[in-house]
């Protein structure tokens, strides 16, 4: 095998990739050292190893990013019914409405495929290394309230606040009390063009007041996650009853 002297824009990698592993004393004078020694030929050998060292650390990453999201396994785009996958949601794999902090918000009848969907893109964001958290909301605003009582809802919010995105499932299903109200809404306060939600509903934006019950607060949510958002609806017949039917023996003909 021929070797190679390295060209400018791979000397340069090696530079950025040193200073992404956080080793700036070796980004700034690794190359300059091995050309003074005589040993230019090994920086191409030394480029491949310092990409594998960051796809390695990229996969590790990803791994550490899967297990603290609370995404259930399986959910994915590949399990998803692709006649249930609409466009858009492929889309905001990409991940671009993390930078930009826009919300999604998933409508539907239950059985419409909101919840599955909503994984499918937590589970395409892992993978490209955003920090994502799926939680049942109802859960996610009993342990608020528990931060509360502890006095330690400021630092359960921060905590919160490593999520890139938090895909809060089932909202209408709070159970309303004033004190749930007003964890759920401080968080989407807290949140508002800082951080993403992903929120799944049953309730279209008229029915939220059955969640926040007083109008001005749920006016109030509504603006909050409207702004910035993409709207998808969730249509067609229950996921759960056509899996009904296809497990139902086919009618006997006489």
């Amino acid at each position: 095998m021929t070797q190679r002297l390295a060209t400018p824009a791979e000397v340069e990698r090696i530079e950025e990739l040193l200073a992404s592993f956080k080793l700036p004393t070796l980004a700034q004078q690794t190359v300059q050292r091995l050309e003074q020694a005589g040993h230019e030929l090994a920086l191409v050998t030394l480029l491949e190893l310092l990409e594998a060292e960051r796809d390695e650390r990229f996969r590790r990453r990803c791994q550490r990013l899967l297990k603290g999201s609370g995404l259930p396994p399986g959910k994915t785009f590949d399990t998803l019914d692709p006649t249930r996958v609409l466009r858009k949601l492929q889309e905001l794999a990409s991940g671009e409405f993390l930078d930009r902090t826009d919300n999604v918000l998933c409508f539907g009848l239950p059985g419409r495929g909101k919840t599955h969907a909503a994984c499918a893109l937590g589970h395409a964001l892992v993978q490209r290394g955003r920090s994502v958290l799926f939680v049942p909301t109802f859960q996610l605003v009993q342990s608020l309230l528990a931060a509360k009582r502890d006095l330690e809802l400021p630092r359960a919010l921060r905590k919160l606040d490593a999520f890139e995105l938090i895909i809060l499932d089932d909202i209408g299903y709070v159970q309303q009390s004033a004190d749930e109200v007003e964890v759920l809404f401080t968080l989407m306060a807290e949140r508002y063009e800082r951080r993403s939600l992903l929120i799944t509903s049953n309730l279209v934006f008229g029915e939220w007041d059955r969640i926040f019950k007083n109008p001005m607060t749920t006016a109030a949510a509504i603006d909050r996650v409207v702004h910035h958002s993409v709207i998808l609806e969730f249509n067609g017949q229950s996921v759960r009853a056509e899996e009904a039917k296809k497990r139902s023996p086919a009618p006997h003909k006489p």
